[in-house]
């Protein structure tokens, strides 16, 4: 398994003068540095960062990693940075949005997903109420994720940015990708090949720690939260 860690973005909400996922937690780890160690002690050995706003500051703390660039990240949203990382991969992927702040049980249960030792496709979600501007989620009858996206009426809760990909459809999750619009997220993606009948399944991190950082509240909660590595 290969992991992808999506850093292009500017982070407006949260109006910081370097890439947000360079935020630094109260121990004095950054967000990014966080995800890296927690994905090596995992087991995930090759990492690639999807870079764009101020790429070099986080290239340069964090040489020993692959990276892609998303030239165009000022006019495109997830769904093109994503594509920038998989489009000639041929692996099993988990990727990560760069602001997600998340503790290391989160990936123990990830990896732990199998069917007859193939890797799942799974969105990690968290089944508390959300507002406007998280990412939402239904399930259908079978327990599968049905819709994802900002605008989901009856939520059943918020999708993390924490999920995987395997081998077996990442060709389609790839075109798919392709097929987005500039400004969609990466969710679009998903949605497309939900509706082509492809699988994915909820992991529920909901007793783990877990917080996207987006607005100032955000971040003030991880730096509650995450208080120690």
């Amino acid at each position: 398994m290969k992991a992808v860690i999506l850093a292009a973005g500017i982070g407006s909400r949260l109006s910081r003068p370097y890439p947000k996922s360079l935020s630094v937690l109260p121990y004095g780890e950054s967000i990014m540095g966080r995800q890296i160690r927690l994905l090596k002690e995992a087991g995930i050995r090759e990492i690639i960062i999807v870079v764009g706003f101020k790429m070099t500051l986080i290239m340069e703390q964090f040489p020993d990693v692959y990276y892609r660039y998303n030239p165009n990240y000022y006019i495109t949203n997830t769904s093109k940075s994503l594509l920038c990382a998989l489009q000639d991969l041929d692996d099993d992927i988990l990727w990560v949005n760069g602001d997600v702040v998340f503790e290391k049980a989160v990936l123990h249960d990830v990896l732990a997903q199998k069917d007859n030792n193939r890797i799942c496709n799974l969105i990690c979600v968290d089944t508390k109420k959300c507002g406007e501007e998280e990412v939402k989620y239904t399930l259908n009858a079978q327990g599968f994720v049905a819709t994802i996206s900002k605008q989901v009426p009856d939520a059943a809760g918020e999708a993390v940015g924490i999920n995987v990909i395997g081998r077996h459809d990442l060709p389609r999750f790839v075109e798919a990708l392709r097929r987005c619009d500039d400004n969609d997220y990466f969710e679009k993606g998903m949605e497309i090949i939900i509706g082509e009948n492809v699988l994915f399944r909820p992991v529920d991190i909901s007793v783990h720690k877990c917080i996207e950082v987006d607005f100032e509240e955000d971040w003030l909660s991880a730096r509650r939260t995450f208080q120690t590595a």
